[in-house]
């Protein structure tokens, strides 16, 4: 469980063919945010 305040897990994720990781936004004010599929149950 993270709480408020903990550092994030590291995240690597591609968008547009390049990959990119949470730590290279490092001293940046981010937003993550998930949500589920779309026309998905969750």
């Amino acid at each position: 469980m993270i709480n408020i305040g903990d550092a994030a897990p590291e995240v690597s994720l591609k968008i547009n063919g390049k990959t990119m990781k949470l730590s290279d936004l490092r001293g940046k004010n981010t937003v993550l945010y998930f949500y589920p599929k779309d026309m998905t149950s969750g």
